[in-house]
């Protein structure tokens, strides 16, 4: 079919390309990083969604991917009382989540040279979900910390999303720090 009108552009040119060439996660989420959260390179990132929802990953400059180490085991038992893998949510408020501080050790991550690191939820809120294709393949964690090898899911509340959106470090304050 031929365009007859001349002010209306083919379909073809009417969208914007570049949006194509973004990932999901660079169209939807705002990256912050938190580093050195209890030592050197223990760097966390924390993607927010518009809709306050919180995915965390290991930052590109976390000790487990600049040392290119294996992750061998996934420990979700993580205190006498607490087991992730028994994190039962249900409904719109998340009802069953268990509660998380900044501090809250996730899950441990055992590598094959015998090193433990403590991934932690950088923000308070609700456990969502803890990534459960790391249970069949823990190296998802090295191999695509940006997508399939995310940490978990955190729901915190509006006041803390937005505050903790502008105390962690933005993507160029990441990049421009001093290591």
């Amino acid at each position: 079919m031929q365009n007859t009108s001349k002010d209306t552009p083919p379909i073809e040119e009417s969208y914007d390309k570049e949006i194509e060439e973004l990932s999901l996660v660079e169209r939807y989420y705002t990256p912050r990083y938190r580093v050195n959260f209890e030592q050197q390179g223990d760097d966390f990132c924390v993607l927010f969604h518009s809709n306050r929802i919180c995915v965390i990953s290991l930052a590109p400059s976390h000790t487990v991917l600049t040392e290119h180490k294996q992750v061998s085991k996934i420990i979700y038992h993580v205190s006498p009382n607490v087991d992730r893998l028994n994190n039962t949510v249900s409904g719109k408020g998340k009802r069953g989540a268990q509660i998380l501080t900044p501090s809250s050790v996730i899950f441990y991550l055992n590598c094959s040279d015998g090193s433990q690191y403590a991934v932690r939820s950088c923000v308070p809120g609700k456990l969502v979900e803890i990534n459960d294709q790391l249970m069949e393949n823990p190296n998802l964690v090295t191999e695509r910390p940006s997508d399939r090898g995310y940490l978990a899911v955190v729901l915190p509340t509006i006041p803390v999303s937005g505050r903790y959106k502008e105390e962690l470090l933005t993507p160029e304050q990441y990049l421009s720090r001093d290591t």
